[in-house]
């Protein structure tokens, strides 16, 4: 049997030592009791600044994405197609190409007319030049149709500015393929169906002669 060192002893506790474990164990419950409370008060602030918030903004609720308005692509205005057509079939219907206007013309070399109740003298006049065109309308090369509709939106103008003679140019007709005056007749026409002319009659040589018609307007109503 060998002879070796001896093992030392068990350590023996005595009250100091379960004196200081019993210290370091209070020290421990104390700090994890501090954390705890500390815990507990970082909360309490959170939610109390969570709630002043609250109250400051007022009551909201949350976006979906079925609540998104969606704007729609903003329509051109609509051309008013019906309101363009009925116009035109006025004045289709106002000034007839069908109206027989020959009954209603003094049969002279200038195929003057002048509706009843207006004097003779007022076709003098406008021979002779007394009343000076305040304004004109050229339907020279024009086709039938688009002379219509300028010369309609001419007297209806001229009489809303209180024009009182004007002279309209149909051309003399030498441009034309048989050489005839094509307006000359249709203008004549379209003139005694429309109210608002009172008389006209074949232009003197310096304002056009027989390619153009002195033309005096009724005076609009006050």
């Amino acid at each position: 049997m060998s002879h070796g060192a001896k093992n030392p002893p068990p350590k023996r506790f005595g009250l100091h030592d379960l004196a200081a474990l019993r210290d370091d164990l209070k020290a421990d419950a104390e700090r994890r009791e501090a954390d705890r409370l500390a815990a507990e008060a970082a909360a309490r602030r959170a939610e109390e600044e969570a709630n002043v918030f609250r109250s400051s903004i007022g009551s909201v609720s949350s976006l979906r994405d079925r609540n998104r308005v969606q704007h729609a692509a903003k329509a051109p205005a609509p051309i008013p197609v019906q309101t363009q057509l009925n116009d035109k079939a006025v004045l289709d219907a106002s000034l007839s190409d069908e109206f027989d206007v020959e009954n209603l013309l003094d049969i002279d070399e200038t195929m003057s007319f002048r509706r009843p109740g207006i004097g003779e003298d007022v076709i003098k006049k406008l021979r002779r030049g007394e009343w000076v065109p305040q304004d004109k309308v050229d339907l020279h090369g024009l086709r039938s149709e688009e002379a219509r509709e300028a010369l309609a939106n001419f007297l209806r103008r001229s009489v809303r500015n209180g024009v009182r003679c004007v002279r309209v140019i149909h051309g003399k007709g030498i441009g034309s393929p048989d050489k005839l005056p094509v307006l000359k007749g249709k203008v004549r026409s379209w003139l005694v169906q429309k109210e608002e002319v009172i008389a006209f009659v074949q232009a003197r040589e310096s304002q056009g002669g027989a390619g153009a018609l002195m033309v005096l307007l009724r005076q609009p109503r006050p």
